[in-house]
């Protein structure tokens, strides 16, 4: 049997601050496998939110640590995501949507004082309408944010919550505390 790797402090202490935060119910985590190629170590969480039962939006996070720096990164440590929902087509079609979706990401690391710098990344918005042997529900909007940003220290709890921030206003829940309220039915609809 080999023995245990020992990892380098910062980079177990950045995992521990990932492990410590516990999202809101809505949204469910899972530790899954890290890409290696990216950096000596990594660790990964993928999420998946849920609302009344059904996945609206799912998302990974991928913690990046190369003890010896990286120059694009300013520093030792890397948090790169994706994080993607479906959307009523109307608001998949807003131009205003990429703006929107990257103030997500940088207002819920700023809710979570989850200080950062060389924050960098894109919003993308898609619209599908199936046809032929496909053919099926009306169009469909998807809107994807991919963003990496490096934690000005290696407490990571704030931005596993940022993260959650951001995974929720792309599912478009309502924040903490607030109840949404139920859709109105037309008079004399069934």
């Amino acid at each position: 049997m080999a023995p245990p790797i020992a990892l380098p402090e910062t980079f177990a202490r950045a995992v521990a601050g990932l492990r410590s935060a516990a999202p809101r119910p809505e949204i469910v985590l899972e530790e899954v496998g890290a890409p290696q190629r990216l950096a000596p170590y990594a660790f990964a969480l993928s999420a998946a939110v849920l609302r009344d039962g059904d996945e609206v939006a799912a998302g990974r996070l991928i913690l990046l640590h190369d003890p010896a720096g990286h120059e694009a990164w300013q520093g030792t440590l890397r948090l790169v995501t994706y994080v993607t929902a479906e959307l009523e087509v109307d608001l998949a079609a807003d131009p205003l949507l990429p703006g929107v979706g990257w103030t997500w990401l940088t207002d819920a690391l700023d809710a979570q004082d989850a200080r950062h710098r060389a924050i960098g990344g894109t919003v993308t918005q898609t619209m599908s309408t199936r046809f032929g042997e496909l053919a099926g529900p009306p169009a469909a909007g998807d809107i994807e944010i991919r963003a990496s940003w490096t934690p000005v220290d290696d407490d990571l709890a704030p931005h596993l919550l940022a993260w959650c921030a951001l995974l929720a206003s792309t599912a478009g829940l309502p924040p903490p505390g607030v109840t949404a309220l139920p859709e109105r039915r037309p008079a004399g609809a069934a």
